[in-house]
């Protein structure tokens, strides 16, 4: 059974090794995910038992608008319903006025429309250099 938390924190080694399996890019420098995880003030993780399975990271204001940093679902554990999931907990957390946004990885782009995302086109970045 899987079950879903706000509270249980991930160690930044669960961090990395759950984003490479689940075939995320993120550093795997200790020290720089470790401080990913200490600002970002949103976080959700999916358990099966001790094991993490899936997470959601973000960066929010709770009022207007909410960055999705991260949804990394172990593979194992992938067309589950558990992305669904934390993304629902994510909403059910921000409430309707907040907006959710994200950068998707080129593999993820079908996926995020099925599960209510709509495609936005005319934002802009600037990419980071490591």
């Amino acid at each position: 059974m899987i079950t879903y938390s706000t509270e249980r924190r991930i160690t930044t080694d669960q961090y990395i090794t759950l984003c490479a399996r689940s075939g995320m890019q993120r550093p795997q420098d200790p020290e720089r995910a470790g401080r990913m995880l200490r600002h970002a003030n949103l976080h959700v993780t999916a358990w099966d038992g001790e094991r993490l399975v899936g997470y959601a990271r973000g960066l929010t204001d709770f009022a207007f608008d909410c960055y999705l940093c991260d949804l990394a679902v172990d593979p194992d554990y992938q067309k589950k319903g558990i992305g669904t999931a934390l993304i629902q907990t994510v909403r059910d957390l921000l409430g309707e006025e907040v907006l959710i946004l994200l950068l998707a990885a080129k593999a993820a782009m079908e996926y995020y429309p099925k599960v209510g995302f709509t495609e936005a086109k005319g934002g802009y970045w600037i990419p980071n250099t490591k």
